[in-house]
């Protein structure tokens, strides 16, 4: 299953993971297990998610972050 996050980013839940094991959420760092975990693909790594919230909480940061480093208020 697959849905479009804010911005454009797809979130995509894998149900037939074969390997079964956790994955820490990258916001909350709770254990997940891989095949229920959501994920945002990027170019360089993977990053899971336990569910939308923690998924949109990462992504507000990441903002934050990239206007501080431009010196934007």
């Amino acid at each position: 299953m697959a849905g479009v996050a804010e911005g454009g980013a797809e979130m995509i839940e894998s149900a037939n993971a074969t390997d079964g094991g956790l994955v820490s959420c990258e916001n909350c760092l709770k254990g997940v297990p891989k095949s229920e975990a959501q994920s945002e693909a990027a170019r360089d790594y993977v990053a899971y998610f336990c569910g939308l919230q923690c998924y949109e909480e990462w992504a507000a940061e990441q903002i934050r972050e990239k206007t501080q480093e431009a010196g934007e208020p």
